[in-house]
């Protein structure tokens, strides 16, 4: 069995390779030293090789006369130009009347929302809303405390504010203050998508 003495190539390795492992703040340095080493790496390699060429927009494709021919055509840029994603102006949304439906939907959506005696957890306050929810708003009035709300009845008629084809503004007074509901035609019926006070 060769005895290990603190001389040669072997015992110089020994030290290299048990250095990480000698105290905690051994490692941790070993750890950052190699993470700043191929963090260096990484930006001065791409450098150091060269990026390759590429061609200036405009410019004509390089062919090159000594390539060998293999019978299948190679494809040529096209010229034209390709049109951007929002090529034409934005539609406006179109005004429509008011749909009856959209405008029940709101007062029955207010009507619920009012309705929150002392205790009502959030889910139970919220399953009387869910019906007449888009299911995207859902998680957004998951996180209203019924507790907070300053108002406990619905005070007068709704009164439609604008009114497009796909979705309705309705205020709708309560005895604490008017609320401004946007109904939206879902396809599967109108559903409230937002609200917020009303000016």
């Amino acid at each position: 069995m060769p005895i290990r003495t603190n001389r040669g190539r072997a015992a110089v390795y020994r030290r290299l390779w048990g250095f990480p492992l000698r105290s905690p703040r051994h490692l941790a340095g070993t750890i950052v030293f190699l993470a700043i080493l191929v963090t260096a790496l990484g930006i001065v390699l791409p450098k150091v090789m060269g990026k390759p060429a590429t061609a200036t927009p405009g410019a004509p494709a390089a062919t090159s006369s000594a390539a060998p021919t293999t019978g299948v055509a190679a494809p040529v840029p096209s010229t034209e130009t390709l049109p951007t994603r929002l090529s034409s102006p934005l539609l406006t949304p179109t005004s429509a009347p008011p749909s009856p439906e959209a405008v029940n939907v709101a007062k029955q959506w207010a009507t619920a929302w009012v309705n929150h005696p002392a205790g009502i957890s959030n889910a139970d306050w919220l399953n009387g809303m869910r019906a007449l929810t888009t299911d995207e708003f859902l998680p957004v009035m998951s996180t209203v405390d019924p507790a907070n709300i300053p108002a406990t009845r619905v005070t007068g008629e709704p009164t439609v504010q604008s009114s497009f084809t796909s979705s309705v503004k309705v205020i709708v007074p309560t005895d604490g203050p008017k609320l401004s509901i946007t109904v939206v035609n879902t396809g599967a019926g109108w559903r409230v998508s937002d609200y917020d006070q009303a000016s």
